[in-house]
């Protein structure tokens, strides 16, 4: 068991930091699919009032091997069922016993489950769910994000029918605007990854202020107009409309790129977006 949790987690970890893509299973999934019914496991605290015999009522802890010990119907197994599944079976359970019984299942602590939340955060690692846990109490315990955090965080999961899929979180939209869609409530084996961004680099030459190269996040490579401006913007003798953007292919065959930021400053062209390792150039409108 240990060695497939190792080798679970370091699949997780790979993922994190972008070693590898999803397979076919692993698809993009809506929000409201990762929104389901939680399910009874070991060492969960269980809260059963029966509504027609109060000496029934009563907190119950699931056992190792998923049951609970109640009175009259003595040994009963509760693992993987909801807390209306449960309530219905302990209903038709006490029926001989008392008519048209009523009964109510709450879950009063949540202890056989566990998420893992890799990637970066401060304190990566398993988190323990107790009640119900969200992605930002998830977080919160994880120690919070660090500064390499990217703009998403996936929450990996298995469905009972087997199925694993994806469901990609804006960090944005989550921290900053609060949007509590978001938020949703995770799952026993549920993998939180917050993405690690990285810091590349792009190139600013010729007639900027302060030329020379532009540390900067992957997930926030700038546009031309931005890298100019983080160079200190253009100087008197800039030609605007000549500026050259040099990359390298993917065949290692460099390419260039001819853009007029006169015409982006005034709305009438697209900025242009950088990417890692570009360079741009600036000429001199004497030449």
């Amino acid at each position: 068991m240990k060695h497939r949790r190792s080798a679970a987690v370091a699949a997780v970890i790979c993922l994190a930091l972008g070693a590898a893509g999803l397979s076919a299973q692993e698809t993009q999934e809506p929000a409201d699919r990762f929104v389901t019914e939680y399910r009874i496991g070991p060492k969960d605290l269980l809260e059963i009032k029966v509504r027609e015999d109060v000496k029934l009522n009563t907190e119950v802890r699931v056992t190792e091997q998923g049951k609970i010990n109640l009175a009259y119907i003595n040994e009963v197994n509760v693992e993987g069922l909801t807390t209306a599944e449960l309530e219905r079976k302990l209903a038709e359970l006490y029926s001989p016993y008392l008519r048209d019984p009523h009964v109510a299942v709450t879950i009063k602590e949540r202890q056989s489950k566990q998420v893992s939340i890799l990637g970066a955060v401060s304190k990566p690692g398993f988190i323990q769910l107790f009640g119900r846990t969200t992605l930002l109490e998830a977080i919160t315990a994880a120690g919070g994000l660090t500064r390499e955090a990217a703009r998403e965080i996936i929450i990996i999961r298995t469905f009972p029918d087997g199925t694993t899929s994806n469901l990609k979180i804006p960090i944005d939209d989550l921290m900053l605007k609060g949007d509590p869609k978001y938020n949703l409530p995770l799952e026993a084996g549920d993998s939180v990854i917050v993405q690690i961004d990285r810091t590349v680099q792009v190139y600013v030459y010729g007639q900027v202020k302060s030329p020379g190269a532009l540390n900067v996040l992957q997930s926030r490579i700038p546009t031309v107009t931005q890298a100019i401006a983080q160079a200190g913007g253009f100087t008197e003798r800039a030609a605007r409309r000549r500026v050259v953007v040099t990359r390298k292919g993917a065949d290692g065959k460099e390419q260039t790129f001819d853009i007029n930021v006169a015409r982006i400053q005034s709305n009438r062209d697209s900025d242009f977006q950088l990417q890692d390792g570009d360079t741009v150039y600036v000429p001199d409108t004497i030449f």
